[in-house]
């Protein structure tokens, strides 16, 4: 495979869909450059000559990219695009249901700063942690979602979908652990399945990772990472878990105790984003005639402040069902909870639920009521939320409904993709990986010195790739070739993802959602693309815009 091929095939294709390798053939424009670096490879080396030899290949593979980067579109990737994992066509969807918190509601940056100062604040007033921690300030740019952290070695860590760590992306505290002190931790950079965290990504007793997949979470790594950091540059001795234990008590808190709840519905205009898309598409759905539902962990009057700010005082009348506090993931698998209807002042009543009704809010309850009430059973139901175990798992395992994600990091990281410094170190990097590929049957010694040079070049270009996303953990959906733990998840729960339920606005309510059909890879490409420029990237969005 030429470099060209692996570049557009490995690095697009695999970035857009699901991880997987397509190897098209360049385009008629694309050919004659590398029929030159073809014919040039049929050659053999000169006895005594290796270096010249391998140095004309790697000159001419770096031309031939070269050549090849002006023709790449920099608007190949929509970030406003509904990805498929699976297909599924919106025409038999007949139901749309929501989790509230970044799925209906959108937050600013504001909302995570309170979350850090205020659970930072709990351990130092609660837990007694020193004062200096006060020092500390919430950095939005630090973690991604998606991490593993290591609960009695106190380390965050990236891990790809072979349960591998990605070196280079293990910190304690704020300091990256050398690759040398990870191997030797961890007996190589492979993780067993019995030390991964439990379904739900908790860590309990026998699993030491915790995987953190809210984007809530993102507060509570960094707040981690700082409590660990002031640690140990005070030399102060403690227990890896009694820190993370209180640091998971003091995120909960600001939650549970109502404190987040509360700051965010005194200053709503503040937190809360984008609800006018979010109105907008409420909207398009009611005059289609779809029922509509939501289920989400939060307070009914904290959902109700937010709502009435993005869509109004009378968006219950868009809803069939609203049920708040309902406790996910246990609600989708515990039998025992009924429902209880919740007055307009937050009082909850003691009636039996035989129905529920339109424009009424409901408390607790469980999935299998849920289902017995209304019958909104199997494909014809299809639920958004941003948290792939808690929201989508059991959704899609046990009862058939279609799951959408809402992954709002797809649209700075397709941004990124869509630039010209991304475009240009992925291919000399595919390009690069080609040529090791096959030049390493080159055994002796000058040869394999020169090999050195480019394997040691390849994972410079593999650190700038990796900056260019994230300065430490890179891109929440790829290691440095591999998809990440994060991605295999998404990939198995989720039927479609997008950044945010405005994409929706996009499509017709009669789309049909196919996923690409990527090639093994023991399989040969029999179509690609790339020869059809007008058919690539953006799921026909103007075609269907004019159909409207």
């Amino acid at each position: 495979m030429s470099p060209a091929r692996a570049f557009l095939g490995g690095c697009c294709r695999l970035s857009r869909a699901t991880g997987r390798r397509l190897a098209p053939s360049p385009g008629p424009p694309l050919r004659a450059g590398w029929l030159r670096y073809l014919s040039a490879c049929t050659g053999g080396p000169e006895e005594g000559d290796m270096r010249r030899y391998l140095s004309a290949h790697y000159s001419e593979a770096r031309r031939s990219i070269n050549e090849i980067i002006p023709s790449i579109p920099s608007n190949m990737l929509n970030p406003k695009a509904i990805f498929s994992n699976n297909e599924m066509s919106l025409e038999n969807i007949e139901i749309y249901g929501f989790d509230y918190d970044y799925t209906l509601a959108f937050y600013s940056k504001d909302l995570h700063t309170l979350i850090f100062n205020t659970a930072r604040d709990l351990l130092i007033h609660e837990h007694r942690y020193p004062n200096e921690l006060k020092r500390y300030e919430y950095d939005p740019n630090f973690a991604i979602r998606g991490l593993h952290y290591d609960v009695h070695k106190a380390l965050l860590m990236k891990i790809d979908s072979f349960h591998y760590i990605q070196l280079g992306t293990v910190y304690r505290g704020f300091e990256v652990v050398p690759d040398s002190e990870v191997i030797e931790m961890y007996q190589g950079s492979h993780v067993p399945l019995e030390q991964m965290s439990d379904f739900y990504g908790k860590s309990s007793e026998g699993n030491t990772l915790k995987q953190f997949m809210d984007i809530f979470s993102l507060p509570e790594m960094t707040l981690l990472s700082c409590v660990n950091d002031y640690f140990l540059k005070n030399n102060i001795d403690y227990e890896p878990v009694h820190l993370y234990k209180d640091v998971k008590d003091a995120i909960r808190d600001v939650h549970v105790k109502g404190l987040m709840y509360r700051a965010v519905e005194a200053d709503i205009e503040r937190y809360i984003c984008y609800g006018e898309k979010t109105q907008a598409v409420l909207a398009k759905l009611a005059n289609h005639g779809k029922k509509m539902f939501l289920i989400t962990n939060s307070p009914s009057s904290f959902v109700d402040k937010g709502m009435n700010f993005i869509v109004g005082k009378d968006w219950r009348d868009l809803f069939d069902v609203v049920i708040v506090q309902a406790d996910k993931p246990n609600f989708f698998n515990d039998k025992r909870r009924p429902f209880r209807k919740v007055t307009d002042r937050g009082v909850l009543l003691w009636d039996k639920i035989h129905q529920l009704e339109k424009g009424k809010i409901y408390k607790q309850g469980n999935l299998f009521e849920f289902l017995k009430l209304t019958g909104w059973r199997g494909s014809k139901v299809l639920y958004f939320g941003d948290h792939i175990y808690s929201d989508l798992a059991d959704l899609t395992l046990k009862h058939g409904w279609r799951t959408g994600a809402i992954i709002p990091e797809l649209k700075s990281e397709l941004t990124i993709m869509n630039t010209s410094e991304y475009i240009e170190t992925m291919a000399w990097l595919q390009g690069l990986t080609g040529l090791l590929e096959r030049m390493q049957v080159y055994r002796d010694a000058e040869s394999q010195m020169l090999l050195r040079d480019w394997i040691r070049e390849r994972q410079q270009m593999r650190d700038k790739a990796r900056k260019i996303f994230n300065p430490r953990f890179g891109s929440i959906f790829r290691t440095d070739h591999n998809p990440t733990y994060f991605l295999r998840r998404l990939s198995r729960f989720a039927d479609i993802y997008m950044e945010s339920l405005s994409c929706l606005l996009n499509y017709d309510l009669h789309h049909t959602f196919y996923p690409k059909r990527t090639p093994l890879q023991h399989e040969v490409p029999v179509w690609s693309e790339q020869q059809y420029p007008g058919t690539f990237g953006i799921p026909f969005l103007q075609q269907i815009a004019q159909q409207k």
